[in-house]
Formats: structure tokens, sequence, C-alpha cells
């Protein structure tokens, strides 16, 4: 993003003019300020002030809280004019790219993080990925709005189709043999059922991050990389063919506007009874159980499909990060660490339905997932479970982060879609785009 001064001046002042809620203490251990994610779920944000309300009275420090909505990108833009400024809060929400983007900015938190692996076990290895550079975790994994996003399908359209998703990945805590069912052919093999009934597959091919990390799942359950682990281009591959080869297929089943969508686009199709399936966290869900009771209850979320290499589920993390310049580094990172106990990550999940997704593995059975409906264990396999035998995934892996991150903002794999199947470019001339695009990213 580029950013001039006068611009992150306004976005200051306007950061700056936000409500902020005023938590009391007895203000014996100084002040904290925080610039938090305005959580999708409303309930989120009652569920995190009160924690933190009773933290700031427990250890006398005065805590001021923004709420900041993504919408608008306006928390990219206040974290772009704090940077700039080098003032602002103590402690920011950041999503998935942004420690990378910020990295110079931040107040490395190894004591935390690696406080918090000895309590809990091994993070989510995307979170490592994103927020550990130069060997020092530059940002502490946030459950707070942090995502998978599985398949959410119509339980009645699969059945219709011959597909009992139900007894593919039942509410249960034990791997299904019928789940080895579930690849990216079977998928293929659906498509035309549910556009002949009038419910087709609400893929978003997009430029925003729902139809990005799908194509970015898919890839990787090909085998098809863009840039390997060295920083390789390796994008005119066998691998990378055979994936687009296959979107080639699949996007003449999927809805004609899908290389429009944004990140609402696919939630609408769902709650509105006009899709037989998302990519998607249980936000729409969640909507269509207020909106569209009888879609809602239909709903059924599972894992995404399974390719040539393995079954790779999108994922994309939210942070805390410190900023270097925060007058009160030792109250926030008491703070983080707080949050990041099971006790607090359970009542934000709770709050919200299940929505949010922690970052330690071994909290992948919180009781949310079992309890929230209709129906009765419908988001029971929402986050990644041992016995999915899945991985989590963000678009661009194995590429180094800094060649990822272009990759992904660009939507350089949806676009190629795009070209290949709207632009009537063949195959060659669009690995020779991307090649020359991704070799850009280098330059």
């Amino acid at each position: 993003m580029t950013l001039t001064r006068r611009t992150a001046l306004r976005t200051a002042a306007a950061a700056a003019a936000l409500p902020l809620v005023h938590i009391r203490s007895a203000g014996a251990a100084g002040k904290l300020t925080l610039g938090l994610w305005d959580h999708w779920v409303p309930a989120g944000n009652g569920a995190m002030k009160k924690i933190i309300d009773a933290w700031a009275e427990k250890n006398k420090v005065e805590v001021g809280i923004d709420f900041i909505t993504s919408v608008g990108n306006k928390n990219l833009l206040t974290i772009a004019a704090e940077a700039q400024s080098k003032t602002g809060h103590d402690v920011e929400a950041f999503p998935a790219w942004e420690i990378l983007n910020n990295q110079q900015n931040l107040e490395p938190v190894d004591d935390v993080v690696e406080g918090l692996i000895k309590q809990y076990g091994a993070v989510n290895p995307v979170n490592e990925y994103l927020s550990k550079v130069g060997g020092h975790w530059m940002a502490v994994p946030s459950s707070s709005g942090t995502q998978y996003k599985p398949s959410c399908a119509r339980i009645s359209v699969f059945k219709n189709a011959g597909a009992d998703v139900q007894a593919w990945f039942p509410a249960r805590a034990e791997h299904s043999a019928l789940a080895d069912q579930w690849t990216w052919d079977k998928l293929l093999e659906l498509a035309p059922q549910a556009q002949k009934a009038g419910l087709p597959f609400a893929l978003g091919l997009g430029q925003t991050t729902d139809s990005v990390d799908f194509v970015g799942a898919l890839f990787r359950s090909f085998g098809a990389q863009m840039v390997n682990e060295k920083g390789e281009v390796s994008v005119k591959s066998d691998t990378v063919r055979q994936a687009l080869e296959y979107m080639a297929k699949l996007t003449k089943f999927l809805p004609p506007d899908v290389f429009s969508y944004d990140d609402a686009s696919n939630n609408r199709a769902l709650i509105s009874g006009k899709a037989g399936m998302i990519f998607n966290p249980p936000s729409a869900w969640a909507v269509a159980k207020r909106d569209n009771p009888s879609v809602a209850a239909d709903c059924w979320t599972f894992p995404t499909p399974a390719g040539p290499k393995g079954r790779f589920v999108p994922y994309l993390p939210y942070f805390w990060g410190i900023w270097s310049f925060s007058k009160n580094k030792s109250a926030a990172k008491d703070l983080l660490t707080h949050l990041a106990q099971r006790e607090q990550v359970e009542a934000l999940s709770t709050a919200v339905s299940g929505y949010d997704i922690p970052p330690f593995l071994a909290m992948a059975d919180l009781k949310v997932w079992e309890q929230v409906e209709p129906p009765l264990g419908t988001v029971f396999n929402y986050p990644i479970r041992p016995f999915h035998n899945a991985t989590p995934s963000i678009a661009a892996l194995p590429a180094p982060p800094d060649i990822a991150v272009q990759i992904y903002n660009r939507a350089t794999m949806t676009t190629m879609v795009a070209k290949m199947t709207q632009g009537g470019q063949s195959m060659e001339q669009v690995l020779a785009w991307a090649q020359d695009e991704l070799e850009g990213f280098m330059r």
C-alpha cells in the first residue's frame, strides 16, 4: 500500500477520532491502548471487552480499546498510518500478511509465544510462516478473527446428487472411510448436477481473499507451486498445468459472475438459498440462521476436497502485535499472554458461535463446535482435527513470505484462471504471463 504523508496524517486523525472504550482501573500500572479488529459477529466485541476489563481491574492498568472495522480496509489504513507516524496504539490486531509488511516496526515477542508453546504445544504452522521473521516471533497468534474456509454445503443438494455429507464427515471424533470420497474429482462430478438443479456451487474466482484462498488450496492439493521454497519461479510445471486444466473444467458449472465475486458474494448466494456450496467460515451459516433459517438448517461444514497431493484447508489468521514505539510493552505482553489462555480463547469462540479458530492445535476440541445448531453438529468439522488428514494452508505456500505476499495480494492464481477461461488465452500464454509476473515480484 502506497501512503502519502498527507493521507497518513489524515488517517491517523480519523483513527484518533474513533470511539474509545474506556476500562476503569486503579491506574497503578500505567496505561495501555489497543487497536483491535471489529468482529463481524457483534457479540465478539462485547466478549473481548469483558475479558480485558477483568484483566485491567486485576492488574491495575488503564486500558482503552478501539474496535476498528476491516470494511473499506480501515484497519489496514490505521496500521499504515501508525507505522509511518510512529505513534498510536500499543497493541494492534494485524491480518495475515501485515506482520511481514510491518516487521521493522514491531517488538519481538519470543518470550510470549515460546512460553505459550511450552504450555499448549505447537501452533498452526501457517502462523509461524507468517509471523516468525529472522528466527523471531514478531506477533502473537490470535484466535479473534482467525478462520478456516472449508466446505459449507447444502445437505439436501448433495443428497439429491447421491452424496451424504453427514456420513462423510459425521459430528464425531473419528475418521470415516467415506470421507476419502470427498475429492476435487468428486466435486467436479457433483457440480453439473447442482447447476442443473439451479443451486450451483458459488466458488469465487475474483481478486479478494475468499477466492484467492480457495484456489490457493486447490493448487497445493495438486502439488502446483508458483514459486518454490528456494524462491525459484516454478510456474511452468506439469502440476500447475493440471490445476489449470481442472479449473477450466469446473468453471463451466459455476455461476457466470464468480469472476467478479468479492468476499460477500458467496455468503449472499448461500444465505439467499441460491447456492449448493461455498468455501467459507461459519459466518454465512450464522447469518442464514437469522435471515433464512431453513437454509441454515440444511448446511453442513466439512473440510475442502482432497487432491493428488492431499487435502489442504484455507486458513487465514489474525495476530496481535506490539509496536516498537509502544510506551507499555510489559503490560502489553502480559495482556496478550492472558488473551491466549485456553479459558479466554474458549470464551471468545463461544461468543461468536465457533467462528474464531484457536492458533494452538491442541485447542481443536472446544465444546462450542459440538453444541451450536441447527442442525446439531453443523460446524463440528469446521476446525481441522487429526482424523481429517488435512493440512492448513495459505495461498502461495511454499514461496518465501516476501514473494508469497505479492502473489496473494495480486491474486495471481485466480487471474491465471480468468485469463484462460474468460480471456481466451492458451495455457502457454497464461504460463508465460505468470512467469513474467512472478519474476517481476523479485526485481
